[in-house]
């Protein structure tokens, strides 16, 4: 009873990996946006980047819910 208890809270605990998922990727793109906004002639060169700290931030949380299932079904 209490390994099936802890096997839940391990498993909520990894889902706030996903909660701060989405607060990476409003500041991600909300700072893009803001220097987009100040200097557009350089917002092409930045964009690469505002790709990879989305896909980087993405992959957190796709890794968060990975570990939330194994410890739920594993």
């Amino acid at each position: 009873m209490e390994a099936e208890a802890a096997k839940f809270l391990g498993a909520g605990i990894a889902c706030i990996g996903m909660g701060a998922v989405g607060i990476g990727l409003g500041h991600i793109f909300g700072n893009y946006l803001a220097g987009a906004l100040r200097n557009p002639a350089a917002a092409d060169g930045q964009f690469g980047r505002l790709i990879f700290g989305f896909a980087v931030t993405e992959a957190m949380g796709i890794f968060s819910l990975l570990v939330a299932l194994i410890l739920l079904f594993g």
